[in-house]
């Protein structure tokens, strides 16, 4: 037997949610009216109070947009897709890293921003991936993605030292093309990886860095990328706010 349970969550955040759901699915499109205060009262049986609230979450995670004397309107769109292997392969020659070739053919304007770069003994479920022991270290490359100068996507990126010592990806510098193409360079082109996509809740420095709203959860991505032997060459911890973007696998069916 099914046991009860409740929503534990407040009116605004309940409306707030419905509300989101239909602009990030594609049912409320950008430029579309909302309904007036009273209309989403009468709907929700709510007090008007209820309903700014709600409006005002939105707002914050610029889904919705007002405008003095006319109302409400929808500002943000559906989420954009993201197609992981698209970012795989080492950029064609003089091309730039394929974050911001893919946005140019979307006419969107993309850029990089490198963090840091520093050898570190990395967290447990990369020295699993690469199998490291526990005082073993690894370099680690953090970036800020962005699109029309937006935070997107904060990506770590941890590389064996093995593999990195003596090459570009030891300096605090930007790489032309990007890490695989330069690990392509050296004789272990990516070949295959693994993506783990979860739902967790941010740590400051992801809220910092992505700007995110208040109580925004983020999709993590933990991917490993394999070269020729199933040799792991790359481990990344990826952080998109989480409505804003979703991810999108294709795969045969043997």
């Amino acid at each position: 037997m099914t046991r009860p349970f409740r929503d534990p969550r407040s009116a605004h955040q309940k409306i707030a949610a419905r509300l989101r759901r239909q602009i990030t699915r594609g049912d409320l499109a950008p430029g579309i009216q909302l309904p007036s205060t009273p209309a989403l009262m009468e709907e929700y049986d709510v007090a008007g109070t209820t309903v700014q609230k709600a409006l005002q979450v939105l707002k914050e995670e610029q889904l919705l947009v007002g405008q003095p004397g006319r109302g409400v309107f929808v500002q943000g769109g559906t989420q954009q897709s993201v197609t992981p292997e698209i970012y795989m392969a080492p950029a064609d020659g003089g091309q730039p890293y394929r974050w911001i070739s893919e946005a140019e053919k979307r006419s969107q304007r993309a850029s990089v921003k490198l963090l840091e770069v520093e050898t570190v003994t990395p967290p447990f479920e990369v020295r699993e991936a690469f199998g490291l022991s526990a005082n073993s270290q690894a370099l680690v490359r953090k970036q800020l993605l962005l699109v029309e100068d937006e935070p997107t996507e904060l990506a770590q990126s941890y590389y064996p030292l093995d593999l990195a010592e003596g090459t570009a990806m030891m300096e605090r510098r930007k790489i032309k093309g990007g890490t695989p193409t330069l690990l392509a360079s050296l004789g272990y082109p990516p070949v295959s990886f693994v993506d783990e996509v979860s739902s967790e809740i941010p740590t400051e420095e992801e809220v910092v860095s992505l700007e995110l709203p208040k109580d925004m959860p983020v999709m993590m991505t933990f991917r490993v990328v394999y070269s020729d032997d199933e040799r792991p060459i790359e481990v990344s911890l990826l952080v998109k706010a989480a409505h804003r973007y979703r991810m999108r696998y294709a795969v045969k069916v043997p």
